[in-house]
């Protein structure tokens, strides 16, 4: 089967719906960032469409998506570090397991759902961050 000009186009949205959060990621030198974000989004997005257009069974296209949680989840768990009495990493982890959602939403055509989780991921990671300094400059 030929790659029809609509699953071309939902990758390039899952890619592109995953740059902010790369972006800032990047911008905070944290372990995954500009490249890791996006190429989750349309690995996603491809497996996705792949059950959708070659499984033809909910069931079957449940299975990737199980499958592809699991998977992402390990992704997600390679970035979180323990140290001494302290655990970093949590929020990078989420945010990948998030713009895996990302691409899996493109591909089922839930734009509306994805647009939505790609602006508050970036938000949260952007916004939420002095305020956890400051939580944490009070702690010590």
């Amino acid at each position: 089967m030929n790659l029809h000009l609509w699953q071309l186009l939902d990758l390039a949205i899952a890619y592109v719906l995953a740059l902010p959060i790369g972006w800032e990621r990047e911008r905070d030198e944290r372990s995954a960032g500009l490249r890791t974000y996006p190429l989750v989004s349309i690995a996603s997005c491809a497996y996705v469409l792949i059950g959708i257009v070659f499984l033809k069974s909910a069931d079957a296209e449940s299975r990737v998506i199980q499958g592809l949680a699991s998977g992402i989840g390990l992704v997600g768990a390679g970035a979180i570090i323990q140290d001494r009495m302290r655990v970093h990493g949590t929020a990078t982890a989420a945010s990948i397991l998030g713009t895996s959602a990302i691409g899996s939403a493109v591909a089922f055509g839930g734009y509306d759902i994805a647009i939505a989780l790609s602006a508050l991921s970036y938000f949260t990671l952007l916004f939420m961050k002095p305020l956890k300094r400051r939580e944490e400059s009070e702690k010590t």
